[in-house]
């Protein structure tokens, strides 16, 4: 146990010294990751020996990162991007493997290695394309949504690339392995039937329980078992998280699930980077750097190459289309798996795959410096160009989030449907989000009071906060919360009654709006015209009283500790109120 826990204190100590650093020089942190990965590797201090086990286990965080990736994507959407998909990844890798298979022919590796080895750099890395999108804000750009569907297409090309090891290595792959591709078919099937029928109403049953603890560990097992049932039918871990995160992404607890596995996957994602800089042999690079620099350099150049033709049919600006190449220009993680497959079959030897494993690691490591430097030297204009196929980002930011969609806020939620404003709507109540979706309406299960579910639903990217729970304890949480992370926003909240009101105003919430007091002035005015009141009179009674009133609460406020102060506001407010009608009264008796 001391070993793990050595272990551990020795990644995490690692990771907290060197990714601030490289954060404030402007590396990024993937570069921080892999720096402290060769620091603490067998090639730097050797303070943890076993690289290759330490990298298995944290493809767990690109399983994760695949997950929310579909939470992201629904089926209709996907469905929709088909031409793309298909079009971008068909023809990146088969002109990237085709060039790169033939610069390996060139290099001296025989055919079936040659294509072996040009079809798995066309591969790219998944868990940096996404993460260098992620933290410059490029995921739902699209140039961005372009790169995903290479990457995802890229992902099911693995499928086939292990079945063809087999097949170059001239052990034919036809009998054991040919029905490999119909067993994934048919559990991509039943993960479907079961997305569709049993795992919303299961998820609903465990909402109802308030336990937050089982709805992080029910998401977590989710994800690693779609990902262990693809590992036993030997087929790729992260293509089952991807189709289980892509079943929920209309369900109403996507935002919950969301911020549940956030947390998990950012440290495993981290771990994962460390991973493959404790792999990266550097030894190899000292005794043979022209063999290691000459094919590091044709991999970035022959991919980069590729994927800016790509861009520029697609009429992407030049600069735009030099970074969506750079981006993509890199080996993947799978390259790892496959050249070790390829190593087993006897079809690469262990010094070439050891080479080409520094190859891809150092691919990585170069992405995000010709990214920091194309920047640099060319920097962006004032208006970005954009392909011709541009439409909205799955899943848009909208601009209204809206939480507590009981009585209150579905009236708010009807109106901004009227007005075509889009807005997220988020309730802890299972039955209030069965209650609404039946009628068409999108509503998100969730926590109002956690900050990670915030930032989930998008409210560092929204404009204005409706805060309509009537929980009052939740409500002002929700409200300090909001307040002190996201200072921007428009916040808009509910009060049950006067001292609510107070309490809301005092976590800094300007625009308070007590829930029965327009229906109680509505009833009064009602009252009033069936006394015999005048209608105008009635509207100008009513008006007058609430403008006192809200002058009254401000007031009030700052002396709401003090009962005397209170008392004697409240009867001087009586007095002026009195006074006010009484005149506007005489008035009108004067004008008829």
């Amino acid at each position: 146990m001391s070993g793990y826990f050595n272990q551990a204190l020795v990644l995490l100590a690692a990771a907290v010294l060197l990714l601030p650093l490289f954060q404030r020089l402007g590396l990024g942190s993937i570069l921080g990751y892999l720096a402290a990965g060769i620091l603490i590797g067998p090639l730097g201090f050797g303070l943890i020996p076993d690289a290759e086990a330490v990298l298995h286990f944290a493809e767990l965080g690109v399983v994760l990162m695949l997950f929310l990736v579909g939470l992201e994507l629904a089926p209709d959407q996907l469905w929709a991007q088909r031409k793309r998909l298909l079009g971008l990844g068909v023809s990146q890798m088969l002109f990237s493997g085709a060039l790169l298979t033939a610069f390996f022919l060139a290099w001296g590796q025989s055919g079936p290695a040659a294509v072996a080895i040009g079809a798995t750099l066309a591969l790219s890395s998944t868990a940096f394309a996404v993460q260098m999108l992620v933290e410059t804000n490029q995921l739902g750009t699209p140039q961005g949504r372009n790169a995903f569907s290479i990457l995802l297409f890229q992902d099911l090309a693995v499928i086939p690339l292990l079945l063809l090891m087999p097949v170059l290595a001239g052990g034919g792959g036809g009998d054991g392995e040919q029905p490999q591709l119909l067993i994934g078919l048919g559990a991509l099937i039943l993960m479907w039937l079961a997305g569709r029928y049993l795992l919303n109403p299961w998820l609903a049953w465990l909402a109802r329980l308030h336990n937050r603890e089982l709805m992080t560990a029910t998401a977590l097992l989710l994800v690693l078992g779609a990902a262990e049932l693809m590992e036993t039918l030997h087929l790729s871990m992260g293509l089952g998280a991807f189709v289980a995160g892509m079943l929920l992404a209309n369900s109403p607890f996507r935002e919950q699930l969301d911020a549940d596995i956030q947390p998990f996957k950012g440290l495993l994602l981290g771990l994962f980077f460390i991973a493959i800089g404790m792999t990266m042999d550097l030894k190899l690079l000292v005794s043979a750097p022209l063999r290691i620099l000459a094919m590091g350099a044709a991999l970035l150049a022959i991919k980069t190459l590729v994927l800016v033709v790509i861009a520029r049919a697609m009429k992407v600006a030049w600069r735009d289309a030099l970074r969506f190449g750079l981006l993509l220009s890199q080996g993947g993680e799978f390259a790892f798996v496959l050249f070790t497959q390829a190593g087993a079959l006897n079809l690469l030897s262990v010094d070439m795959i050891a080479r080409l494993n520094l190859v891809v690691a150092l691919s990585m490591a170069a992405t995000p410096l010709l990214l920091k430097l194309v920047a640099r030297l060319w920097p962006a204009p004032g208006r970005t160009s954009r392909s011709v196929d541009d439409e909205p980002a799955p899943h848009g930011q909208p601009p209204v989030i809206v939480a507590g969609f009981g009585r209150f806020g579905q009236i708010i939620g009807r109106i901004l449907v009227s007005r075509r404003i889009p807005f997220t709507a988020l309730d802890s109540n299972p039955e209030h989000i069965d209650t609404v979706r039946r009628f068409g309406n999108q509503v998100y299960f969730g926590d109002v009071t956690r900050l990670d579910l915030l930032h989930s639903a998008g409210l560092n990217h929204a404009r204005v906060m409706v805060l309509a729970i009537d929980d009052v304890r939740a409500s002002l949480r929700a409200a300090r919360l909001i307040r002190e992370h996201f200072p921007n926003i428009t916040l808009i909240a509910r009060a049950r009654d006067r001292y609510h009101a107070y309490s809301l105003m005092a976590e800094g919430v300007e625009h308070v709006m007590r829930e029965t007091l327009d229906s109680s002035l509505r009833t009064a005015q009602t009252a009033l015209v069936q006394l015999g009141v005048p209608e105008s009179t009635a509207i100008d009674v009513v008006r007058t009283f609430r403008d006192v009133d809200e002058r009254l609460l401000r007031e009030q406020f700052q002396h709401r500790d003090q009962l005397d102060k209170l008392i004697e506001i409240s009867a001087r407010g009586r007095e002026e109120l009195e006074s006010l009608l009484a005149a506007s009264a005489d008035g009108k008796g004067k004008d008829e």
